[in-house]
């Protein structure tokens, strides 16, 4: 790895700074803004839930599959080129999902979007990490986060502008420019670090069960919404998706290199942690993903107005974080990631009271407020729980790992749970169908969160976070916990 270190304040420093939180920014941008234009890509295209599910889930797929994998793709053949490979790979297949003439190519380069996404995301924070001083490391990252989280707040008004005044195409067309910009300053002011110490096979055999058992999880999930789980093709990919699964295990486990290092689930609090996670982002992503086509479809709001209602429960998770991250290193986080979750199963059962004549203000504010509480209380305690519950030069595959089971919990979940409500085929585009599903979803969803809450409660004692390895970025975290990184 090269020995040059960069000062934060020098012009390099904020080159540098600059083009990882334009990539970073762009994908988080993307992730915000495709949500909102999900119902009029569904109209264009012809889609059915099945069809905006995997226009959402195709990008989560990839992601969650490879997000591990990349960072050793990273370390190996240097962290600034893969970064590179990630944001040109994230333009060309934007350009795809632009030029999408049916559903199957846009689902296809949602795909493509989502091994960019996994090889660029990691990268950035990677680069930070080795590229500035040891003093400057965690200012960088917390700014990089930042930075970030506003192209995250933005996007709802990005997106919704550019879906209401113009097309669904220029949200994908708006990546292109982005990814220029982060090329040529990357390319220019970036240097390139690896790790020369990295040794051993890339586990590949691992990328690919895990990419396997997820698809095949997904497909059959999405599938039985409209088919039933009768389907000889349906119940082959399940079982296809169960037995991957159950080789990536074996595989872990006797891989000397293994993408997942399944001996850190030996902590308790690391392993009740990710359980939170799983049920927390689970309920989260599904309900987010639901309520901004369902104020669309079937109260018939803008797809500017739909994006910005959500808008509050990002402003708290920006202002507030900080607080909450303070709070449980002098508490611990079992408290917090009991009432946390709590909260956010209030919140779901708030959006209840939402129907086809709801008012902004009475019905879904406090919803929203109450379920950005919620986040707040859970997200910050939760990353410091993961970083603090392994060792020091362990926190990064922690990080990393706990990132993973977020992004494959919404995956699953997404598939799985609006077919459990009854929202499949057309019925998104029937007001009174959509609302009784959607009415099933939330119930859902607060069960999830609850359990979360309880299963923070059984598994977390009241031992402090460790302060010294964890930094209280700010940061949204409403796709995923955020990257957070440890001192050396």
């Amino acid at each position: 790895m090269t020995e040059e270190r960069i000062a934060l304040g020098t012009a390099r420093g904020r080159w540098v700074l600059a083009a990882t939180a334009l990539g970073s920014g762009m994908a988080f941008l993307d992730g915000t803004v495709v949500n909102v234009a999900l119902p009029a890509m569904g109209q264009d295209l012809g889609a059915d839930m099945a069809g905006l599910q995997w226009i959402v889930n195709g990008y989560m797929l990839m992601l969650a599959s490879l997000v591990l994998l990349s960072g050793s793709l990273g370390d190996r053949l240097g962290r600034r080129r893969m970064f590179l490979v990630g944001v040109i790979w994230f333009a060309v297949a934007s350009l795809i999902c632009a030029i999408a003439p049916s559903l199957e190519v846009m689902i296809a380069g949602r795909v493509l979007q989502g091994i960019g996404g996994a090889l660029l995301t990691p990268g950035s924070l990677a680069i930070l990490q080795t590229s500035f001083q040891h003093s400057d490391r965690g200012k960088a990252v917390g700014t990089w986060s930042g930075l970030t989280s506003v192209a995250a707040a933005v996007g709802p008004f990005v997106g919704g502008t550019l879906v209401d005044r113009g097309s669904w195409q220029l949200i994908f067309l708006l990546n292109i420019p982005l990814a220029l910009a982060t090329v040529l300053v990357t390319v220019r002011h970036v240097p390139e670090t690896r790790d020369e110490s990295a040794t051993g096979k890339l586990d590949l055999n691992g990328a690919v069960l895990a990419t396997l058992g997820l698809a095949g999880l997904t497909y059959g999930l999405i599938s039985a919404g409209d088919h039933g789980f009768g389907d000889p093709m349906i119940l082959t990919s399940l079982v296809i998706g169960v037995v991957a699964f159950v080789g990536f295990i074996e595989v872990e486990r006797r891989s000397s290199h293994p993408m997942l290092p399944l001996n850190i689930f030996a902590n308790r609090r690391f392993t009740g942690a990710n359980l939170v996670t799983v049920v927390v982002y689970g309920a989260l992503g599904t309900a987010t993903f639901l309520v901004v086509v369902y104020l669309q479809t079937a109260l018939h709001y803008s797809a500017l107005e739909a994006g910005a209602a959500l808008l509050p429960m990002t402003v708290l998770m920006l202002g507030l974080s900080g607080y909450a991250g303070g709070l449980s290193d002098r508490i611990g986080a079992r408290i917090p990631m009991t009432v946390g979750p709590f909260l956010m199963a209030g919140g779901f059962l708030l959006m209840l009271r939402i129907n086809l004549d709801s008012n902004y203000f009475t019905a879904v504010l406090p919803a929203v407020v109450v379920l950005g509480l919620g986040l707040v209380a859970t997200v910050a305690p939760l990353t410091a729980t993961v970083l603090s519950s392994v060792e020091d030069h362990h926190a990064g595959i922690a990080s990393g790992v706990n990132n993973a089971v977020a992004r494959s919990a919404q995956l699953m979940a997404v598939a799985a749970i609006p077919m459990a409500a009854g929202i499949t085929g057309d019925s998104y585009r029937n007001p009174v169908a959509f609302h009784n599903g959607f009415g099933n979803a939330l119930w859902i969803s607060a069960v999830l969160a609850a359990a979360g809450g309880v299963i923070a409660w059984v598994t977390l004692g009241d031992r402090p976070v460790k302060p010294q390895l964890v930094h209280h970025h700010t940061h949204c975290a409403i796709e995923s916990p955020p990257y957070a990184q440890s001192r050396d």
